[in-house]
């Protein structure tokens, strides 16, 4: 079944509304697009070590609800370690465009190290920084088809990477709506937070709420196109002494009661899609 997003539903969403999937092969893709996604997350260029996290990420599952095509240009902020990015960049790199975002400095230091030592497969992939509050050249505006981040916007809300540890949530989203065409998909995953949880949790937990999100989203000019209960963990309470960093894969404790918190498995997350309006 493929997923559609109506206007009425958009109108009709609540705070915490909306399209949620729950069947893991529903998507925004065609036949095609599918086909070359599961080749792009099967291939050989991808490391044991990621292959092992998909039955937590669910990475077809994930970008086939996002909706990401091989034709589009996307924006990957903050790829981190790269693990998305080593399934976009083959993906996309016959009839699409993978830009991948990294902040300033040594974010962005070591996404190069990393794309520099592998040009068979990060070659196409360009370059930019992201957020620009933290300094560099941004994302040029009205020149992704969607953007995509997994497991920042807490790291937005902590103010990570800024000495005074300043929340900038919102620049970010404003510069995430400017870079998106009309029409173009905001998809985002990140540790959820229970919406019962104190607000400050937010601030040290690495965990975020849904309504937290939502609102940054759609106050930055984003519409709410739906939600999905695909990289759900019911097993993860959320309170922990470590915060989400003493679960898989960070397992803040080390050997301490290691192997409750691998049966547990990684965070209880999020997977969310917004677009930007046309009008």
């Amino acid at each position: 079944m493929r997923l559609t997003i109506i206007a009425a539903t958009l109108a009709s969403v609540g705070l915490l509304g909306g399209t949620t999937l729950h069947a893991r092969d529903q998507d925004g893709l065609d036949q095609a697009a599918r086909e070359a996604l599961e080749q792009a997350v099967a291939g050989t260029q991808r490391s044991e070590t990621n292959r092992a996290r998909d039955a937590y990420r669910h990475p077809v599952e994930t970008l086939g609800f996002i909706g990401v095509k091989p034709t589009d240009t996307v924006v990957e902020l903050w790829p981190g370690g790269g693990w998305y990015t080593e399934i976009l960049a083959p993906y996309l790199a016959a009839k699409g465009k993978l830009l991948a975002a990294a902040p300033a400095g040594k974010g962005a230091e070591s996404m190069a190290k990393r794309f520099d030592a592998n040009p068979a497969l990060y070659g196409k992939v360009e370059r930019a920084n992201f957020p620009t509050v933290l300094g560099g050249t941004g994302v040029a505006a009205g020149t992704a088809d969607v953007v995509l981040t997994f497991r920042n916007v807490h790291n937005w809300k902590m103010g990570y990477m800024q000495a005074e540890k300043a929340d900038y949530s919102e620049a970010a989203f404003r510069e995430i709506f400017a870079m998106l065409k009309p029409g173009g998909v905001l998809g985002i995953e990140d540790h959820r937070l229970p919406e019962s949880a104190a607000a400050e949790r937010e601030r040290d937990s690495g965990y975020i709420k849904v309504s937290t999100v939502r609102a940054l989203a759609e106050k930055a000019g984003f519409e709410f196109a739906g939600s999905a209960e695909i990289n759900a963990n019911p097993k993860d309470t959320t309170e922990w002494q470590q915060g989400v960093w003493t679960l898989p894969p960070t397992l803040a404790l080390g050997d301490t009661d290691k192997a409750k918190y691998a049966a547990i498995g990684e965070s209880d997350r999020m997977t969310l899609k917004f677009v930007k309006p046309r009008h």
